[in-house]
């Protein structure tokens, strides 16, 4: 019997999900975490497992979908459902694009081999799929925000640019930062609407004289410029307010999900990503503000095949332009961070695209099939060689555990300390702070035993520990964010002029942690 090209899709879809969980498994057993889905981990036992108002974390943790995602697959395994979660969605992403292109480009399925050729080898695929990041949700509604654009150029009909709006709300709340996106689209829809009257001109310039001087095609310009406006803004700017008036009404900060450590991987992790590439030793080039398209370009070259097969049209081109505005703004606006991976990633799932609506149209389709397998063939060595000399020391580790295939010890410290804790007598109370400390608390077997931010308590505990507490977890000197927590190496000297009666007694030490004794009360 023969199978349908839609059942021939699942079965590549199941087999790309079985083969990214193993690899993801494997890795996880070898010791592989990165900071992104311990902090998941952490959050998820605490709503799960943990004491006391849990409210806030369970609605203010950021990125809310990548977080709710992973609690999904909690039920599993804890430590596996990042993993799971990111094996998945990588494959569903190659579904949706399978499917587009199949759906489009009917009787050649060589374009369709080398998507399913890239998301088996390609070393960014495999790192979305098997890292336990949320990138897999970025590309996901990145894809779907492009491709709802891109159709309704084509059909002219008002719920492809819905969809579009809903993709990109969606997309924000995977990452905040994509919300400047829309910066760049709000010249653009002024081009868009132009390009949607019926006008003899083709020249946008033409277009746009003749609009202007004839009062019928002036009214209806601006009305349907400000119908796209509304569409594609009005849903994302309600959603952010709203979510920001969530933030207010609970941790009494609009910005609390992007600014605090306690709703958010990325705000110390960034820093200490800066902090550690600028300070090392084998000091690395920065990336500059003329180098970051070169880098897109170089990551990426199939983005500049795209960009050719839509050069007979000026705003389809400038829409496949806009991202290389976005992320020259990123780099200048958090000019203290680095461009992570997933940014770079998100022109290969764009370029994809741009071959599904464009690949049949070009006329000698032999010479530009050898040009497009060249080119990604290149891409597996330029996706290789930006893990492996990656400016963020995460992804460097990824693939060091990757090739190697020996044990990672990038979280031995925190383990370490977390086996000390799960050793401690029964019922014995630990003051812990997680904006810090969250990978050696996702390690400790029972989350109870903690004291930890979001429960009311947890200032009291500060001031007085000996009332609530058996043990306190301090921050070393050496620890890179000693400075971001009161349980720093300063707190036992002042907490011991405040209570003289106490005596705090170190029982475990390492290079970035010490756990003290509450020993006696005189």
């Amino acid at each position: 019997m023969r199978i349908s090209k839609s059942q021939y899709l699942f079965i590549i879809t199941a087999m790309l999900a079985v083969y990214y969980i193993v690899m993801g498994v494997y890795l996880n057993h070898l010791g592989y975490y990165n900071r992104e889905s311990i902090f998941y981990i952490e959050k998820t036992k605490i709503i799960f497992e943990g004491v006391g108002n849990r409210i806030k974390v369970m609605g203010l943790t950021a990125p809310l979908l990548p977080f709710y995602c992973s609690i999904i697959f909690s039920s599993i395994s804890t430590y596996l459902a990042p993993v799971i979660a990111s094996a998945l969605g990588t494959a569903a992403l190659f579904y949706i694009i399978a499917t587009a292109m199949s759906s489009r480009i009917k009787n050649d399925d060589f374009y369709l081999h080398l998507v399913i050729l890239m998301f088996f080898f390609h070393p960014g695929i495999v790192y979305t799929a098997t890292s336990g990041k949320a990138i897999y949700l970025v590309l996901i509604f990145f894809f779907l925000f492009f491709f709802n654009l891109l159709k309704f150029y084509r059909s002219n009909t008002t719920f492809h640019v819905s969809l579009a709006s809903m993709s990109l709300v969606t997309l924000i709340f995977c990452d905040y930062k994509f919300i400047w996106l829309t910066l760049f689209f709000v010249p653009l829809v002024l081009a868009i609407t132009l390009q949607s009257l019926n006008l003899g001109e083709k020249e946008s310039i033409f277009r746009l004289f003749l609009s202007f001087n004839s009062p019928s095609l002036r009214r209806k310009l601006i009305s349907k410029t400000f119908a796209i406006y509304v569409i594609l803004f009005i849903l994302p700017i309600a959603s952010i307010v709203c979510y920001k008036l969530l933030n207010l009404t609970h941790a009494n900060d609009l910005n609390y999900f992007i600014e605090s450590p306690y709703a958010t991987w990325t705000v110390l992790v960034d820093k200490l990503n800066y902090d550690m590439t600028t300070a090392a030793t084998n000091y690395q080039l920065p990336e500059l503000s003329v180098l970051i398209s070169a880098r897109v370009v170089y990551f990426c070259p199939l983005i500049l095949v795209a960009i050719y097969l839509f050069r007979e049209s000026t705003y389809q081109a400038l829409t496949i332009l806009t991202p290389f505005a976005f992320i020259e703004f990123l780099h200048i606006e958090y000019d203290k961070l680095y461009l992570t991976y997933e940014y770079y990633l998100a022109f290969l799932v764009l370029a994809l695209l741009c071959l599904i609506f464009k690949a049949q149209t070009v006329k000698n389709q032999r010479v530009f099939k050898v040009i497009v397998t060249l080119v990604v063939l290149a891409q597996f060595y330029t996706g290789f060689d930006f893990l492996r000399n990656s400016l963020i020391p995460e992804e460097r580790s990824y693939m060091t555990t990757l090739l190697n295939r020996t044990p990672n010890t990038d979280q031995h410290e925190s383990m370490e300390m977390a086996d000390y804790i799960n050793s401690l007598p029964k019922n014995s109370h630990v003051l812990m702070d997680d904006a810090v400390a969250y990978p050696i608390a996702a390690f400790t077997n029972d989350i109870k035993e903690l004291t930890l931010p979001y429960q009311e308590l947890f200032l009291s505990g500060i001031e007085t520990p000996y009332k609530y507490d058996d043990y306190v977890l301090i921050a070393t000197a050496k620890n890179p964010f000693t400075g971001y927590t009161q349980l720093n190496n300063r707190y036992i000297p002042l907490i011991r002029v405040v209570n003289s009666g106490v005596n705090y007694k170190r029982v475990y030490e390492t290079d970035n942690w010490v756990l003290y004794k509450i020993i006696s009360i005189q």
